[in-house]
């Protein structure tokens, strides 16, 4: 007796991208760990409009303008939200559930591609809410004050406000393509992106000539400072010209370019099993 051969229909049409798109942000947010971490998020925006809304409070000489707001409520965002990036790729390879996620669609660069899309529509509104609470929290702070609403956001610093956050987003991206594990991808994210430059780079910038110069090359929080304010992270001022825009652009390919590409290449030939 012989079976019948199964073959597959190659007339059928390609999944749209558009739902390859929409499903990947319904599988951020339809887990119970990703549930927990959007509240974790919410309850620490909140906190941090709080605190700061209770310094403006207590003290009379505290005034607080749109960009600080923004500035502040930009560091929860940066703490916790890149990690959705980071398990929208590894989450398939650590449950193994990229076996059936690549035989319902076998072109893994679409899968890549829509996941990436998903990440920054994450970024882009969670920026947008940040804003948002921002401009809410200026207002009431300068209420509670007892001084006049300070708008000095200009466009230029929400540009650069986006800048920074996708490109924390786009890090946490292209690392997790490198390790396609959520433990050591987290590990190596939150010590270059916040140990560092946060504990470690400080001392060393105000300490050594050579970390003035070595630190914008390596990490573009340090590379953007210079283009943003037009002083450097000691405040001193700096001539921006085509040194700082390279320092940036090669912080960018460090960190995103070079583990984007090795990581890609990483998840379209590594054998599913």
């Amino acid at each position: 007796m012989s079976s019948a051969v199964v073959t597959i229909d190659t007339t059928r049409p390609e999944i749209p991208f558009g739902r390859l798109v929409r499903v990947e942000i319904r599988k951020m947010f339809d887990t119970r760990s990703g549930f927990w971490l959007m509240l974790s998020t919410g309850i620490l925006l909140a906190l941090t409009v709080g605190i700061t809304l209770l310094v403006v409070a207590l003290d009379e000489g505290t005034s607080l303008t749109a960009s600080d707001f923004s500035s502040v409520l930009t560091i929860p965002l940066s703490i916790l939200l890149p990690v959705f990036a980071i398990v929208t790729v590894t989450s398939e390879w650590g449950q193994r559930s990229h076996l059936s996620l690549f035989t319902l669609e076998p072109r893994r660069g679409r899968v890549i591609g829509a996941k990436l899309v998903s990440v920054l529509v994450l970024a882009v509104g969670t920026i947008v809410l940040a804003l948002v609470l921002g401009a809410i929290a200026n207002v009431v702070g300068a209420a509670i004050g007892g001084y006049d609403v300070m708008w000095n956001l200009d466009a230029s610093n929400i540009a650069w406000t986006v800048v920074l956050q996708l490109a924390y987003f786009l890090m946490a991206f292209a690392l997790s393509m490198v390790f396609l594990s959520s433990p050591g991808t987290i590990v190596v994210f939150y010590i270059f992106a916040l140990l560092l430059p946060f504990m470690v780079y400080p001392p060393l910038f105000f300490a050594f000539d050579w970390a003035k110069d070595l630190i914008p090359w390596v990490d573009f929080n340090y590379a953007a400072n210079p283009l943003i304010s037009g002083e450097d992270f000691a405040g001193d001022p700096v001539d921006v010209g085509v040194l700082q825009y390279a320092q940036f652009a090669l912080t960018l390919l460090l960190w995103i370019g070079i583990p984007g590409a090795i990581g890609l290449r990483r998840v379209l030939t590594t054998e599913v099993k």
